[in-house]
C-alpha cells in the first residue's frame, strides 16, 4: 500500500466517524432543545427557547457565565409536563437546576449524575417516580438537593451521604422511600430502613 493510498484511508476514516451520531460532544442548545421537545408548555415560557439561536444565553429562564456556558436553569411554577431527559447530563457548568412546582413526571434520568458543578437541584412538587439514581453520590459540590413531594420509590441511595457540601436533602412526601443508611439531620424525611437484600 502507498503513502497516499494510506493517507487517502486515514482521511476518509476520519470523516466517516465526524458524521456518526454521537461521535461529537452535545452542545449546550441541543441538549437543552431535547428537553424543550419532552414538555409540554401550555403558558409558552419556553417560547425564546430557539433551535435556530446558537447560543441559549439569551434564552429566557436560562443563565450563563462570562464564559457563555450555561450555569442556571430556572422552570419554577410554569406548569410543564412531560420528562427529564438524559440530555440535561451534559450541561457540564451547570450550577442551579431549579424545576420546582411542575407536573414533570417519569423517571430521573442516571445522566443528571454527571451535573459535576451543580450547587443546586430542587425539582419538588412534581410527579416524579422511580428510583433515585445512585449517580448522584457524583454531585460531590451539591448543598441543596430538593426531591420532596414527587412519586418516588425505592432506596435512597447511600451513596448521598457522602456528598460533604449537603445542607438540605428533603425526600418528604414521596411515594414509598427507604432508607439504607442511618439518615442525619440534613436529610428531610421519615422513612423506614431498607429490607434486608436477599
Amino acid at each position: 500500500m502507498t503513502t497516499a493510498t494510506t493517507c487517502w484511508i486515514l482521511l476518509a476514516l476520519t470523516l466517516s466517524a465526524s458524521l456518526i451520531p454521537g461521535s461529537h460532544p452535545l452542545s449546550e442548545k441541543d441538549a437543552l432543545i431535547a428537553f424543550k421537545k419532552s414538555l409540554t408548555d401550555p403558558l409558552n415560557v419556553l417560547k425564546t427557547w430557539d433551535a435556530r439561536k446558537p447560543n441559549p444565553c439569551s434564552w429566557a429562564h436560562v443563565t450563563c457565565n462570562s464564559q457563555n456556558k450555561v450555569i442556571g436553569l430556572f422552570l419554577i411554577g410554569s406548569q410543564l409536563s412531560g420528562h427529564l431527559v438524559p440530555e440535561l447530563g451534559s450541561l457540564s457548568s451547570l450550577v442551579q437546576m431549579i424545576m420546582d412546582q411542575n407536573e414533570i413526571s417519569g423517571p430521573i434520568p442516571a445522566e443528571l449524575g454527571n451535573l459535576k458543578a451543580l450547587h443546586t437541584m430542587i425539582l419538588s412538587y412534581n410527579g416524579l417516580s422511580g428510583s433515585i439514581p445512585p449517580s448522584f453520590g457524583n454531585l460531590q459540590s451539591l448543598t441543596t438537593l430538593g426531591l420532596d413531594n414527587n412519586q418516588l420509590s425505592g432506596r435512597i441511595p447511600s451513596q448521598i451521604a457522602n456528598i460533604r457540601t449537603l445542607k438540605i436533602a428533603a425526600f418528604n412526601d414521596n411515594k414509598a422511600l427507604c432508607w439504607e443508611f442511618r439518615p442525619t439531620p440534613v436529610f428531610r424525611g421519615d422513612y423506614p430502613i431498607c429490607p434486608k437484600k436477599q
